[in-house]
């Protein structure tokens, strides 16, 4: 099959964990003998409107677009909404030599819907919607909308939109799943697709201390979180963590992302001297993996008010590199299941920060405890997280 993968973010210059995400599936789908071609936003200077580049022999077609990330929301939701729009104008010529015979997108964004429904109709096939993120929904429940209101009005009708488009949608944990159909009913085909990581991706071991090093952290134990920090991670969650251990001297906490509440963990770090807290900007895909093979423990949070069940992509991250896995979810999220029951790590209700903090400690005291816990994710990974069933199950349902 031809098959074209669309989403808000791409290699070589992403952070976000699905842009690695969408090139390992590429990656699987070239293995199988398939062709791929992922469409992404490129940058708004870009001189054509579409330039195509090649990364680990996967085709990429970056159209030009404003910037998603770190420029405002209303400056945001202005380029989101121009998504399809402009990857239309750039795309329209190309898949009439190149006809696909298969669409995967990827939510967020929300705003592909509209070219999804024009390659189908110029292609005559089939889509596969990959959702990640039920906006407006969380926005709502966060307060960052106003729920009544215009602007959830302008963000669910392009929901619907984006929705519509798609023959199939894969929701990444049973609870999602049964939140979806119990608001949509049988409208739309969905089952569960969990996210996923190439499980032989792990970054060789140097045995060097280039990060203990250059921070100082030499004798710490590394508690390690990195991908978006804003409002849906609740990063004061996780700096009230830092906080309770400031007397564990032996770890430190490291920080590192870009997102809306940086701002918040830069001045935390300052008001309440966290010593145990470093800050780092955003970094390759290739430092990060490098920074991750040389950290001791995988942090996440969710924020409390959330309602669906997220399971963040960086958790595949951690479970590569055989990191046990410390996090705080919203009640009821049927993530800590998946973790808990094969002790891969904790998993702590938002707002249980003693328990948390126990756990923190627990992970901190003990080498032999991390490295058993850090086993078990990785072979959690191994029997459901893998890039291979991901793969199975997308063409298993766009061939049916």
């Amino acid at each position: 099959m031809h098959l074209a993968i669309i989403g808000d973010d791409s290699l070589p210059d992403s952070t976000l964990v699905h842009a690695k995400m969408l090139h390992e599936l590429a990656s699987e789908f070239i293995k199988q003998g398939h062709t791929v071609i992922i469409i992404a936003p490129g940058k708004p200077k870009q001189a054509e409107r579409l330039n195509k580049s090649f990364i680990d022999n996967i085709t990429y077609w970056k159209f030009k677009s404003g910037k998603l990330r770190g420029h405002g929301k209303i400056k945001r939701a202005i380029n989101e909404t121009l998504l399809s729009f402009n990857a239309w104008l750039a795309v329209r010529r190309e898949i009439e030599k190149e006809p696909f015979d298969g669409v995967i997108y990827y939510s967020p964004s929300t705003f592909f819907g509209l070219l999804v429904k024009k390659i189908k109709a110029k292609n005559s096939c089939k889509s596969y919607l990959i959702l990640r993120d039920m906006f407006p929904q969380w926005a709502i429940d966060e307060g960052l909308i106003r729920k009544g209101s215009l602007i959830e009005k302008y963000f669910r009708y392009f929901e619907s939109v984006n929705y519509s488009a798609s023959d199939y949608i894969g929701l990444m944990s049973p609870k999602n799943l049964t939140l979806f159909t119990d608001k949509y009913q049988d409208k739309f085909k969905t089952h569960v697709l969990y996210n996923w990581a190439d499980i032989n991706a792990s970054f060789p071991r140097s045995g060097n201390a280039d990060l203990r090093e250059t921070y100082g952290l030499q004798g710490k134990v590394i508690f390690f979180y990195g991908g978006n920090i804003g409002h849906a991670q609740d990063m004061g969650n996780l700096l009230r963590l830092a906080h309770s251990m400031k007397e564990v001297t032996n770890a430190h906490f490291l920080f590192l992302g870009q997102g809306d509440e940086v701002t918040l963990v830069k001045e935390t770090i300052e008001s309440q001297n966290l010593t145990n807290t470093t800050l780092l900007p955003s970094v390759s895909q290739a430092k990060y993996k490098e920074i991750l093979s040389q950290v001791d423990i995988g942090l996440f949070s969710l924020a409390a008010s959330h309602k669906t069940h997220n399971f963040p992509g960086k958790l595949l991250g951690y479970m590569v590199e055989s990191l046990p896995i410390l996090g705080s979810i919203n009640e009821g999220n049927d993530l800590s299941g998946v973790i808990t029951d094969v002790n891969a790590g904790y998993i702590l209700v938002n707002g249980q920060d003693a328990e948390f903090c126990n756990a923190a400690k627990a992970l901190a005291a003990d080498k032999n405890l991390r490295k058993q816990i850090g086993d078990n994710a990785n072979r959690l990974l191994a029997s459901q997280f893998s890039v291979e069933s991901a793969a199975k199950i997308i063409l298993n349902n766009l061939n049916s």
